[in-house]
């Protein structure tokens, strides 16, 4: 038993020390797939119509216009990416983006699933799981959502502290 105590010991030590790579590990996340998208969402800004022309004949977007798969698919590529590297909204960023990658993969199946592009979809699957991973903890300690969560609880602590001053 003492064996099985001390490995269990060991690995807490162990899970204390990688703990502390988590919040570097998320901020790497959120800046490198941010910037995959931006460079896509940019690139498609500076050169609308041919923007325009990839939507008409290329993507195959589902329920929507060209026009309007466009902008929202460039929208996304730029709005969700400056949540991802402020970590502002961390959460929300990384589902907008989420589905914005799972749009891409859909609209361009028809060239993503052939074979020979098994590397582009990885792509894809790997962004989608850094995404996954920020949605689900968050921007980290280095985020503007740790600053704001900070902010607002030394808020709410202070009014409450007020409040119980000055009951009535």
């Amino acid at each position: 038993m003492p064996s099985l105590i001390r490995l269990h010991d060991a690995h807490d030590a162990l899970g204390r020390v990688l703990d502390t790579l988590q919040s570097p590990l998320l901020l790497a996340a959120r800046l490198f797939v941010a910037w995959q998208f931006w460079k896509s969402g940019w690139l498609k800004l500076e050169s609308w119509s041919s923007t325009l022309d990839l939507f008409r004949e290329e993507y195959a977007v589902p329920l929507l216009s060209p026009e309007l798969a466009a902008v929202a698919g460039t929208a996304g590529e730029l709005v969700f990416p400056a949540l991802l590297f402020l970590g502002l909204w961390s959460r929300v960023g990384a589902l907008g983006l989420s589905a914005v990658n799972v749009m891409a993969v859909i609209a361009y199946a028809h060239v993503l699933l052939e074979p020979g592009f098994e590397a582009a979809i990885a792509q894809h699957v790997l962004w989608g799981c850094l995404l996954v991973a920020i949605a689900v903890f968050g921007g980290g300690k280095w985020s503007a959502d740790a600053a704001l969560q900070g902010w607002v609880r030394r808020r709410a602590a202070a009014a409450a502290a007020a409040k119980s001053r000055n009951p009535g």
